[in-house]
């Protein structure tokens, strides 16, 4: 069943449009009545709804998913069954995928790569917790918000661990799936995690570790491929992270991160640490530092048979047995990672050889054709002069030869005959053009420019001019059209969109939005009435033009400031307004009891009904003198995790650090630990902070309680007070 805008399900949802597809399912933007609030429904597409596998797969992913109540988790709030309808109702998440983020930036800046995963993590982990294994984790399936927030979602094919299976329906994403899922062995927590270590990969080099040319070369390459490390792509990745993904995506799942929490705190200790030695060592890390690595003799085995020996790459990966290390072959200009220096490879000198003899080879072939081209160019020289009165057969040239007319120039001299005229190439397609230079025996040098008036692909210009005397096999320049470099906006249905949609659609395409409101009698608030330009410039600006319902009546805002708070009640009555919310503040100008000053309304007035907030003065604050130190300071956590990690969480303390005169270190808690968002901003704020021991000098630190890390110090100074 195809939805359309405007239709209701169970009389609650009105959907409002089309968001996305996927192999099962359509996903809607809708709007609940019932709650007032936005949602994402996610219909079963009608050739799998009487299907009862492809209904129980469906459902499974609302029932794994309901279990869960996380942060960085898509929440699931309903689930229902209506007719052969079936849908899931979650929560509507304006951003993202975390694919597409990574396609426009290329790769992803060190700390914000590792504050998306810490999110990641964080939420995968919660499903841990409550025994659901993902198993499709990829960056498709990570929604990044405008705020900064990563929600993981899509769990279409997760399942407790008490049930899982060894069948090909256990697979997911084959770019991203780990060797267990691949080989269909049993999964656990920890594929999840490999999944993760990939996408960690692709997000610092922009690039997957394993490409082929169909999913089951690719899955091979997770059972026996050696990963090439990601600081060979991307240099400035730090050893701490190279070593956390390289263990995250280590082929046996007993040598990687036994739990999310384990990944979430090393990835905490990168961003404090990015040189650290933290990093558990695993059998991957060993090879790449050069170490020995004992091999079984069935692994021996097996890659005696599969060996085969190097002929013409001059980079490529020796496959090996699953579960052991790798030995991979670099390019000359490129260094391992682990030492960072060159390691060249001696060819055989068969294989020397055999290049030369190929290098000679093609050296022939085009020595052959160089002769060729010689010889043609000769003899239609010759042609020509064979053909011309003055020339050496002029003599025996037949009357019927004689008679044919001569071209002639302006001046009525005769053209020679290694001259012709330039013939007119204007507005004509590249091709043809290419084709009429050909025939009058010239030759095409194109360059290519933007127009807004000849048709993409036709010829702007051209030198020589039309007419004039050129000589046989010259160059003529042509321009040729790129067309409008403006982006049509009226092929993009703008106009069928809500607003919010329009802007996202013109902000993906490199545009500025402008909105303006306007009153109209007949469309709703928020509705998109037109846009301006029909054409806008790259990097332009296009104007919104945004319903703002009917007229209001606006009244003017009485001023409250430095009044009682009754007199300011009977204002508000008398305007026809209604208090909002009101807080108490000291002051040592303002009386008790008035209002120091309020907010609500805009340009002095306010629609009729409206409210108006305001703070009342509680007097002067009393203050008691002793020895004390203050500081005003705001700590800014994203300057450590860096852009795009604003669902990172930390459990951070306040404390104040001063020494005894032995040198011996004494703490006093200023703020008890608590768990904050990476985005917050901490404040360090204290006004009157007493000294421990009596003495002038000491110091505030912020502290990760799980890493036991200190953040960041304020040094105090303490000064007596009377």
């Amino acid at each position: 069943m195809t939805l359309r805008t405007g239709m209701y399900l169970q009389d609650r949802y009105e959907i409002l449009e089309q968001v996305g597809a996927g192999g099962m399912s359509v996903v809607y933007k809708a709007k609940c009545h019932k709650l007032n609030r936005l949602v994402a429904i996610k219909i079963l597409k009608e050739e799998f709804s009487s299907d009862s596998n492809f209904v129980g797969k469906f459902k499974m992913e609302a029932q794994a998913a309901a279990r869960l109540s996380h942060p960085n988790i898509v929440n699931v709030y309903d689930v229902i069954d209506e007719g052969d309808l079936h849908y899931i109702v979650m929560e509507l998440i304006d951003g993202v995928t975390l694919k597409t983020y990574i396609a426009r930036k290329g790769k992803l800046e060190i700390k914000e790569s590792i504050g998306i995963a810490i999110q990641v993590a964080q939420g995968i982990g919660a499903a841990h917790e409550q025994h659901i294994i993902h198993r499709d984790i990829k960056p498709q399936n990570m929604i990044i918000s405008r705020d900064g927030k990563v929600k993981v979602a899509d769990f279409g094919i997760a399942r407790g661990v008490s049930t899982q299976t060894m069948t090909s329906a256990a697979m997911g994403s084959v770019h991203y799936i780990s060797p267990e899922q691949a080989r269909g062995s049993y999964s656990d927590a920890r594929s999840d995690i490999y999944s993760l270590g990939i996408t960690m990969y692709e997000m610092v080099t922009g690039r997957l570790p394993y490409e082929g040319d169909n999913t089951v070369a690719i899955a091979l390459s997770h059972l026996e491929d050696a990963m090439v490390p990601p600081a060979v792509y991307n240099p400035e990745i730090p050893v701490s992270l190279e070593r956390i993904i390289l263990k995250c995506t280590a082929k046996k799942p007993e040598n990687r991160y036994g739990s999310a929490n384990e990944l979430i705190a090393d990835l905490r200790k990168a961003l404090v640490q990015p040189d650290g030695e933290f990093v558990q060592d695993l059998n991957g890390q060993r090879a790449l530092k050069g170490q020995t690595i004992q091999i079984s003799n069935k692994d021996l085995a097996r890659i005696k048979e599969q060996h085969t020996p190097v002929r013409e790459e001059p980079m490529r990966e020796y496959r090996r047995p699953v579960g052991e290390a790798a030995v991979t072959r670099y390019p000359e200009d490129r260094r391992r990672p682990s030492d960072r220096r060159d390691n060249r490879r001696e060819e055989p000198e068969d294989e020397v050889n055999s290049h030369i003899e190929r290098l000679l080879a093609g050296a022939g072939i085009v020595v052959a054709i160089i002769i060729v081209a010689v010889l043609i160019v000769v003899f239609s020289k010759l042609g020509g002069l064979f053909q011309s009165g003055s020339g050496l057969l002029g003599k025996e040239t037949t009357m019927e030869s004689q008679s044919e007319e001569i071209p002639t120039n302006d001046m009525g001299e005769t053209l020679k005959d290694t001259e012709v005229y330039m013939p007119d190439v204007l507005e004509l397609p590249e091709d043809l053009a290419e084709a009429k230079l050909k025939e009058n025996f010239l030759s095409m040098r194109p360059t290519y420019q933007t127009s807004e008036v000849v048709e993409k692909g036709c010829v702007i210009s051209q030198d020589p001019e039309y007419g004039t005397v050129v000589s046989k096999y010259s160059h003529v320049n042509v321009v040729v059209s790129l067309g409008s470099d403006k982006i049509d906006l009226t092929t993009l249905n703008l106009e069928t969109m809500s607003v919010a949609s329009a802007r996202r659609l013109l902000e993906d395409r490199g545009l500025t939005v402008q909105l303006v409101e306007e009153e109209n009698e007949t469309e709703e608030k928020g509705k998109l009435l037109r846009y301006e330009p029909e054409k806008a410039a790259e990097h332009g600006t296009v104007t919104l033009y945004v319903s703002a319902g009917p007229h209001v009546e606006l009244v003017p805002v009485p001023d409250l400031v430095g009044k009682p708070e009754s007199d300011a009640l009977a204002l508000l009555g008398e305007a026809g307004l209604t208090p909002g919310e009101t807080f108490t503040e000291n002051s040592d100008t303002v009386p008790k009891g008035s209002i120091i000053r309020q907010e609500g309304g805009e340009n002095g007035q306010i629609e009729v009904g409206g409210s108006i907030s305001y703070v009342v003065s509680s007097g002067p604050e009393k203050r008691q003198q002793r020895y004390v130190a203050s500081i005003n300071d705001v700590y800014d956590l994203s300057n450590l995790i860096g852009p795009g990690a604003g669902g990172a969480n930390f459990t951070v303390l306040v404390r104040l650090h001063q020494k005894e005169a032995d040198g011996t270190d004494i703490y006093r808690t200023l703020t008890d630990a608590k768990t904050i968002n990476g985005s917050t901003l901490l404040p360090i704020s204290y006004t009157s902070i007493e000294s421990m021991n009596g003495s002038s000098e000491g110091e505030i630190e912020v502290v990760d309680t799980e890493s036991e890390a200190v953040l960041k110090t304020y040094p105090l100074t303490f000064f007596p007070m009377d």
